[in-house]
C-alpha cells in the first residue's frame, strides 16, 4: 500500500538504497545525470525529486515505484546487489565521533600558538576555528581529527566538553585563561603555556589545522560566527541539536574543501 511521502522522507529512502548499493552520491548524480549538489540536496529534503528523475533512480537503485512508497519500505530487501562494472562498493564510514583528549588538547595549543596573541581571537572565535578544523578533516579525508562532538548553539558550533579539557589543562598550568574587553565587550581568551606536541599530527592533519588558521584567524568573532552559519552541516541541524559529521559531504563552495569526480568514494 502507498503513501504520500514528504520530500524529507523521498530524500531519506533514496540516501538509504544508495548506501545500500554501495554508490557514492557522485557516483549515483552520474548515473541519473544531475549534479552531486542536487542529489545532496534532495537527499536532504531541500529539493523536489522530478518524475524523470525518480524512473532514472529506480533504474540504477533496482527499486519499483510501487515499493518506492510502500509503508513496509525496506532498503535492503528493494536494493539487490549491482551487477555492472561501474558500481563500486563504498566502505562505511564511522561516523560517530569519539573524542580523542590528547589529540583535541595538542590542537587547542598549536591553535593558541598561532593565535592566542590575536586580540580578535577569544573563546568564541576558538570555538569556530576547532569546528572548521574537524569539518574540513572529515570532509577530506572521512575520518575524524580530535572527535570532538559540535553542538547548534545561536552563536554558532560549539564544542562539547571543551570546557572540561580547558579547566584539567589550566589545573595542570598547561593553560591561563584571561579575561579581557574587546571592542566595549568582555571576551575570555586562552594563553598556552607548553608547547603542542607536533608527534600528535599527521601530515595531513597539520595541513589542515594550518589551513583553517591562515583563512580565519584574523577574522572577527562576529565574523567567523556569521561565517559558520552558512555552513550547511549548522544550517540544517536543529536548535540544541548535535552537528552530523556526515553532513560535511553536502557542503557546495566556498565551504566544500574536497574535490569530488568519479573517483572519490
Amino acid at each position: 500500500m502507498g503513501i504520500e511521502l514528504s520530500k524529507k522522507q523521498i530524500g531519506k529512502r533514496i540516501a538509504q538504497l544508495r548506501k545500500t548499493k554501495g554508490l557514492s552520491q557522485e557516483e549515483l548524480s552520474k548515473i541519473i545525470k544531475i549534479p552531486r549538489s542536487s542529489l545532496a540536496l534532495a537527499e536532504l529534503g531541500k529539493r523536489s525529486i522530478d518524475v524523470i528523475e525518480l524512473q532514472r533512480l529506480s533504474m540504477a537503485l533496482g527499486f519499483s515505484l510501487d515499493d518506492f512508497v510502500s509503508n513496509k519500505f525496506d532498503s535492503h530487501q528493494i536494493a539487490t546487489a549491482p551487477e555492472s562494472s561501474n558500481f563500486r562498493k563504498v566502505e562505511e564510514r564511522n561516523a560517530v565521533p569519539y573524542l580523542q583528549i590528547d589529540k583535541l588538547k595538542n590542537v587547542l595549543l598549536y591553535v593558541l600558538a598561532h593565535c592566542a596573541g590575536k586580540p580578535n581571537v577569544g573563546e568564541t572565535a576558538l570555538n569556530k576555528l576547532l569546528y572548521f578544523i574537524d569539518f574540513n578533516y572529515y570532509e577530506l579525508y572521512e575520518e575524524h581529527l580530535t572527535g570532538a562532538q559540535y553542538r547548534k548553539l545561536p552563536f554558532g558550533p560549539v564544542p562539547q566538553h571543551l570546557d572540561k579539557v580547558i579547566a584539567k589543562m589550566i589545573l595542570d598550568k598547561e593553560l591561563q585563561r584571561i579575561k579581557t574587553d574587546y571592542h566595549g565587550y568582555p571576551q575570555t581568551r586562552f594563553i598556552p603555556l607548553v608547547k603542542a606536541n607536533l608527534a600528535k599530527f599527521t601530515a595531513n592533519e597539520k595541513e589542515v589545522i594550518d589551513k583553517v588558521i591562515e583563512q580565519m584567524s584574523d577574522w572577527s568573532a562576529a565574523a567567523i560566527s556569521n561565517y559558520s552559519h552558512q555552513d550547511l552541516p549548522w544550517q540544517v541541524t536543529e536548535e540544541g541539536k548535535d552537528i552530523n559529521y556526515e553532513l560535511a559531504f553536502y557542503r557546495e563552495l566556498p565551504y566544500s574543501v574536497r574535490t569530488y569526480d568519479e573517483n572519490e568514494s
